[in-house]
């Protein structure tokens, strides 16, 4: 198989690199992870065949988590071309969808997903497992209030509950495998690729009705983080591993949030050069109102969807002072000196602006 071949070439030209495996290596963190750690390790990345890319820094191996064989097959490959020891293991790949609430596709991949890999990697000399969760984990704070690692645990859809099982599953199956979970706040770059800023981008690009109504308090928010920074710190848990605690859980994400007004406000200033009146609205009726955005036949479906209303003003501001303390690790970005580049690059090209960040514009732009 050309998977072979591939890897035949690297293992001769690499032999001295220790060998990561990337699960989900072919998304949009994957890659920019495969791409950092590619000059220093051999990287072998696990992706579905549906999603098959490989960068010019790994050999990708196809693999379907939820399945057995499939996850047998791979470390059989491992095993056989690199060898019975593994750096590290980033797990990225997990199931995800704001439109898809049901939990046993979160449960196949996710959770077993997880299981099938650590339960083979106890077969392997594995000098590291970081599993990506989430922030959402947690429950969401006052606005006068931080989350830190220890908060209280209380996920509130399908996503977020998955992650807190999984984190559990890694906790009971690790064995002597040193562990690092991520509690990761939402992900963008310069180009946006976060589909809630997306989708805020574009109501009030395209002056919709609903860019003006929010369902709960104008002044919550959550933290985000640039991709970059994400990055930094997957690379220094890779290559602090040997002084990490054996399992740990760190909170990553930007300290100050934006609060959804003043978000709001920004987007509207950079793309019309003024405030946008934004209201308050009581939940009831915008779960009205986005069930029939989502059912009136020969309408526009609406990203929002009934079930967000209820969480749509959770407030999450990250107390981020432990991976300060233990990685040496803070954002080098911010949301709010990013967001200036992303409507550049919407004003210059619209239509590959959507088409990038996978959005459909309610009338050609």
């Amino acid at each position: 198989m050309i998977y072979t071949y591939v890897a035949i070439l690297l293992h001769n030209q690499n032999m001295e690199k220790g060998v990561i495996i990337v699960t989900g290596s072919s998304g949009r963190i994957g890659a920019n992870v495969v791409q950092r750690l590619g000059t220093d390790y051999r990287i072998v990345g696990f992706e579905l065949l549906k999603a098959l890319y490989a960068s010019s820094n790994e050999e990708l191996v196809p693999v379907d988590i939820g399945s057995d064989e499939s996850v047998h097959q791979a470390f059989t490959h491992i095993r056989h071309f690199y060898g019975n020891k593994i750096s590290a293991v980033i797990h990225l790949a997990a199931y995800y969808s704001f439109s898809d609430q049901n939990y046993a596709n979160y449960e196949r991949i996710t959770v077993r997903g997880t299981e099938r890999l650590l339960r083979t990697l106890q077969n392997f000399e594995v000098g590291q497992f970081i599993f990506s969760s989430t922030m959402l984990v947690h429950a969401p704070c006052a606005l006068n209030q931080s989350i830190n690692e220890n908060s209280l645990v209380e996920p509130k859809w399908a996503y977020p509950r998955s992650k807190v099982a999984t984190e559990q599953i890694i906790h009971e199956l690790r064995g002597n495998i040193p562990t690092v979970i991520l509690r990761i706040a939402g992900v963008y770059d310069d180009h946006c690729h976060s589909i809630p800023i997306a989708n805020q981008i574009q109501r009030i690009y395209e002056k919709q009705l609903e860019a003006h109504l929010f369902s709960g308090d104008l002044h919550s928010g959550a933290s985000f983080m640039h991709m970059d920074d994400l990055v930094d710190a997957i690379v220094l848990c890779v290559n602090q591993r040997d002084r990490l605690p054996p399992e740990i859980t760190l909170l990553l994400g930007e300290p100050v949030s934006l609060s959804y007004v003043d978000l709001q406000n920004q987007i509207s200033h950079l793309l019309f050069d003024k405030d946008i009146k934004t209201f308050s609205i009581p939940k009831p009726l915008a779960k009205i109102g986005a069930y029939l955005q989502n059912s009136i036949p020969f309408v526009p479906h609406s990203f929002i969807k009934p079930w967000m209303i209820d969480i749509a003003d959770d407030n999450y501001t990250l107390d981020i002072s432990l991976a300060k303390r233990i990685l040496g690790w803070e954002p080098k970005r911010n949301l709010e000196n990013t967001l200036p580049l992303m409507i550049e690059e919407l004003k210059k090209n619209p239509a590959y602006w959507y088409k990038n960040n996978g959005l459909k514009p309610s009338e050609p732009v």
